[in-house]
């Protein structure tokens, strides 16, 4: 590729990492390009932007080493100011509190050995306290689309980077929402992964409990291949946990049970805009295939209010408490309000907080009986920073309210892209976007769900960031966290609705597909069997037959159970039936009965009927 090309070239990791895999651009390009684009960084996106000498020698270095075995070779990205990186200053969004670390964060350095290359550091909302991304002496952040409004926080620079497709992704932190918010206002892709998943090692804390490094991308399955590098357990954080398998992976579902906000407890602060956008997210949903059911919001609207309405406040409070004891002056004022008012709290007011807290998190619990996955509102409604100034408290407070719960309830989540509305005054029609949540550990499944919803998005909506850029055609992302599941093809007693289905569903299994076989198989009916309860069951034998002629595709279930229950399972199936290989029609292969050869003498040929349930249909109507 020509350098001239460079400059309508997506960013996104599929098309700027083919072109560089394949040297049509090279690192030091790259890099040329992304300071190009940030230019005088009208945005005020940028707190440092490293040295042109520096950057090329970096990319000069990478070109060296070559590719292999570097997943991110070349990629550029934007740290968070409140992020170590090696030799650059670390302000979190306050010049006085500056610092120059000697080393990189732990994830950032996972990201530079795996080929990455930092651009620099990102505005932000001051010591993270903040959604909306005006909280910095560095100058307010404007929004990616229009710089009339809020560009979100308090990750804003790392969101708007991204959007303006300066860089391929970027590093935030979130512990109310800065990580999901300026997604929502800049059209991107958010992940706040499961807390103590990437390391806060060298990450300035705001509520140390709480905190947790995010992903800005500018779609999910980019942000599932930076995950894959950066999460990984570092036993120097008190606060880090190995990641566990997920379980069934409900973004694959063909109807994943959403959870929806009932009607009067969605609040879109007056906007009407807003709760039509939320509506039609909705409809969507049910698009996908989604099974769509109101919950009970209220333990998690209670659960928001205790982030900053409780004494979680004074962890902000601890996190800076010598130096704003100290310079209480040199702190932006909004910042130093609400950090100062951490120190108001009692030790037992917290106490009692946490026991709230358990017991909200007891009735969230039953919620997530009910369905796989929560989306709600990213935000509320999208203000002006002259709203936002006007009413700084007020109006940052509206933001949270979709998001303050998460991260007490330690839940994973994703910010979605979800089309565009028209906000007055606006000079074009201005982002809109949905949460999809769940359970710690769900990040995968999620990251998946994300990629259904965004492969489904259509026309403008269906562009990365504020670039104008198609999304990239869907390509395969190795899982960043194994499922723990196995599969297992069934095809007769324990079809769902059968006799022995129970035995799967007692193990937590759950139906992942309906399919066939490839067109090479023969079923047969065996000689019924009693059971101890004395019931007559009927079983078939499914026989792998290559370049049998009258073999033909049998109809099969997919089941997905945990892998410490397959053991159990397979041990309860009585000969001569057992566990082997069962070919499916799309080429893939999974565990699935077989039978003992000796069997088949004086069973019947059923293969003529396609699957068991047309058998047993002939049987009843005979």
């Amino acid at each position: 590729m020509h350098p001239a090309d460079l400059s309508t070239l997506s960013f996104d990791l599929m098309s700027l990492g083919q072109a560089l895999q394949d040297g049509a651009v090279t690192p030091e390009d790259v890099v040329i390009e992304a300071l190009r684009r940030i230019g005088d960084d009208p945005h005020h996106a940028w707190i440092t932007v490293r040295d042109a000498d520096t950057l090329r020698a970096e990319a000069c270095a990478r070109m060296a080493q070559g590719p292999a075995g570097q997943p991110l070779y070349g990629i550029p990205f934007a740290v968070k100011d409140n992020i170590d990186l090696a030799g650059v200053p670390t302000t979190a969004g306050c010049p006085a509190y500056a610092y120059t670390p000697a080393t990189s964060a732990f994830v950032v350095q996972r990201l530079i050995e795996a080929g990455a290359i930092p651009i620099g550091k990102t505005n932000l909302d001051q010591f993270a306290t903040g959604l909306n991304g005006t909280r910095s002496p560095f100058g307010a952040c404007r929004n990616a689309h229009d710089p009339a409004y809020v560009s979100g926080g308090s990750s804003s620079g790392s969101a708007v980077s991204v959007a303006l497709g300066q860089v391929s992704f970027s590093l935030g932190t979130d512990t109310a929402g800065s990580g999901r918010v300026p997604a929502f206002f800049n059209h991107l892709v958010g992940l706040k992964p499961t807390l103590g998943l990437l390391s806060a090692s060298g990450v300035v804390p705001a509520c140390r409990t709480l905190d947790t490094i995010s992903i800005f991308a500018l779609t999910a399955d980019d942000a599932h291949r930076v995950f894959s590098v950066a999460a990984a357990f570092d036993a120097a954080d008190a606060y880090a946990r190995p990641a566990e398998p997920h379980g069934v992976d409900v973004g694959t579902l063909t109807a994943p049970r959403i959870g929806i906000p009932r009607a009067d407890r969605l609040d879109f602060c007056g906007s009407a805009v807003d709760a039509q956008a939320f509506a039609r997210a909705v409809d969507q949903a049910r698009d996908l295939g989604a099974e769509v059911i109101e919950i009970d919001f209220a333990p998690f609207l209670e659960t928001a209010r205790l982030l900053y309405g409780g004494p979680w406040v004074a962890e902000r409070y601890q996190a800076i408490r010598a130096f704003i004891d100290a310079q209480p002056e040199a702190v932006f004022p909004v910042t130093r309000e609400i950090t100062l008012g951490g120190a108001k709290p009692l030790a037992a007011d917290a106490f009692a907080a946490q026991y709230r807290l358990q017991a909200l998190r007891r009735e969230a619990a039953q919620v997530w009986r009910q369905v796989d996955v929560l989306m709600t509102p990213t935000a509320p409604t999208h203000p002006t920073i002259e709203a936002m100034l006007a009413e700084p408290i007020v109006r940052n407070s509206e933001l949270g309210l979709y998001t303050n719960f998460m991260n007490l309830l330690d839940c994973a989540a994703v910010a979605v892209p979800a089309g565009f509305v028209e906000r007055p005054g606006a000079r074009a029609p201005m982002p809109h976007g949905i949460t999809l949540c769940a359970p710690a550990h769900q990040d995968v499944p999620l990251l998946h769900l994300a990629r259904r919803w965004q492969a489904a998005l259509q026309g403008r909506a269906a562009t990365l960031g504020a670039t104008g850029q198609p999304l990239p055609a869907a390509q395969a992302v190795t899982p960043a966290v194994p499922s723990g599941q196995l599969r297992v093809a069934v095809c007769g007693a324990h079809l769902a609705g059968q006799p022995l289905n129970g035995q799967l569903t007692d193990r937590g299994a759950r139906l992942v597909a309906c399919t066939t076989t490839t067109p090479d198989h023969r079923l047969y009916a065996l000689p019924p069997v009693v059971t101890p309860g004395g019931q007559r069951l009927l079983r078939p034998a499914l026989v792998h037959a290559p370049g049998d002629p009258s073999g033909r595709a049998i109809e099969v279930e997919v089941w997905e159970l945990p892998a410490a229950q397959f053991g159990s399972f397979v041990a309860g199936i009585p000969a001569p039936l057992g566990i082997g290989k069962t070919r499916l029609a799309d080429g893939s292969t999974v565990p699935g009965f077989i039978c003992e050869p000796a069997a088949l003498e004086g069973a019947t040929d059923i293969t003529g009927y396609g699957g068991w349930r047309a058998w047993l249909a002939s049987q009843n109507g005979s």
